[in-house]
């Protein structure tokens, strides 16, 4: 978080970088929410992530954002915001290896899961099946455990 693309502020790229520097060998997923996203898309790879996500809505090229990553032998993936059509898969399936769908408006924590995020997950996971894909598919936001198993069966992998 940047303070610009949402309005809050969170860890960077040397905190991941100090995780390798530890000896940390766990997979280190990166969700960014900045704006632009390429100018920091490198400083994560280098520092050391595992997974980097991003919302479309933050690059100016999304293809161009995945395959910058994707360069660096990097999972990529997208983030839709609850009001992110999902047609802005269409064109990239190929480059993605991750979906994470946002359930509350990205920036804070403790909002409540916006219910219809189910008919999201539902109509991705049925993309994702029909793309032939392995492409995993995350929820963020509101989940608490009264509503993780509906969110399960409504497809999330996560």
């Amino acid at each position: 978080m940047d303070n610009h693309y949402v309005p809050n502020l969170t860890i960077g790229p040397m905190v991941c970088q100090a995780l390798r520097q530890y000896g940390i060998a766990a997979p280190i997923d990166v969700h960014l929410m900045v704006e632009p996203v390429d100018r920091m898309i490198g400083d994560f790879i280098e520092a050391g992530a595992s997974y980097i996500t991003f919302h479309p809505e933050a690059s100016r090229h999304v293809d161009r954002s995945l395959e910058l990553v994707k360069s660096a032998n990097v999972k990529a993936g997208l983030v839709l915001n609850p009001a992110t059509p999902i047609s802005c898969l269409d064109y990239v399936m190929d480059k993605v290896d991750m979906i994470l769908v946002m359930s509350i408006n990205p920036g804070f924590g403790g909002q409540t899961f916006i219910d219809t995020t189910h008919r999201k997950i539902q109509a991705i996971r049925a993309l994702i099946d029909d793309s032939g894909r392995d492409i995993r598919l995350e929820v963020d936001g509101g989940v608490k455990v009264d509503n993780i198993a509906a969110i399960q069966a409504s497809g999330a992998d996560t």
